[in-house]
């Protein structure tokens, strides 16, 4: 897909990924991009539309639907995680909380536009998940069975909506620059404008997944499995039954 003209929505778009996706999409000819955060940004360019987005509360959900109808492009990229090991973390709603906003908050915004990318001639959605959406380890379990369940939701909606013409891109990506690493050796994260320009290629070219970095490629290889041809019996039965609705 085209980024030249197009319209787009970035959640979490008030810094981080969020902020390097923005700068890029605009940089890349998008005509408009709604930056969703939950307190707006302040923004001068008149191709940027700031607006209130909590992905937790569905009023906000369903006002940005309302004021997006023109989106053509939905980047899921808000996210929050936890360092602690779900053993030894202080309260249960900890993983509850980061799976209300990583896969519950996904899903709403999802379902919300979806039929808006229908109607708009199928565009494409962007689930920024993670490396450790295929692995863990003890201090990462709470975040990474978020990204594991956002994985499948991403496979799934793959299928369901690839008769209306969207384009469902998975994003997998170690660590990066940005608020949610500041404990991590710098040596070992990535840039997010960097990562952006990935994403944003890979939506360019058509691709089903993109591996941001070096660490989602070797933990690919590692990992490795034929997941394309795993989910070819599923789409086919997924596309023959709507044949029969």
């Amino acid at each position: 897909m085209d980024i030249k003209g197009s319209i787009v929505l970035v959640t979490g778009g008030n810094r981080g990924l969020g902020k390097a996706f923005v700068q890029k999409l605009l940089e890349a000819g998008a005509k408009k991009v709604y930056v969703g955060s939950r307190t707006p940004i302040e923004a001068t360019d008149p191709r940027l539309q700031p607006i209130k987005l909590d992905v937790t509360n569905e009023q906000d959900i369903a006002a940005v639907a309302e004021a997006a109808q023109d989106v053509n492009i939905l980047i899921n990229n808000a996210g929050i995680a936890s360092s602690t090991s779900v053993l030894t973390e202080p309260s249960i709603q900890i993983a509850r909380d980061i799976m209300e906003t990583n896969y519950f908050g996904m899903l709403a915004m999802v379902r919300a536009f979806a039929p808006i990318l229908k109607k708009n001639g199928g565009g494409t959605i962007v689930n920024v998940l993670s490396v450790l959406s295929w692995f863990t380890t003890p201090t990462t379990t709470s975040y990474a069975a978020t990204k594991a369940a956002a994985l499948l939701l991403t496979d799934g909606i793959r299928v369901e909506l690839r008769s209306q013409g969207t384009q469902v891109v998975a994003v997998h990506v170690g660590f990066m620059d940005t608020d949610m690493a500041t404990h991590v050796d710098p040596s070992r994260k990535v840039s997010p404008v960097d990562v952006a320009t990935s994403v944003i290629e890979g939506v360019i070219n058509g691709q089903e997944e993109v591996l941001a970095d070096e660490t989602s490629r070797y933990a690919k290889a590692a990992l490795a499995s034929d997941k394309k041809s795993f989910y070819q019996p599923i789409q086919a039965d997924w596309d023959k039954a709507q044949q029969q609705i």
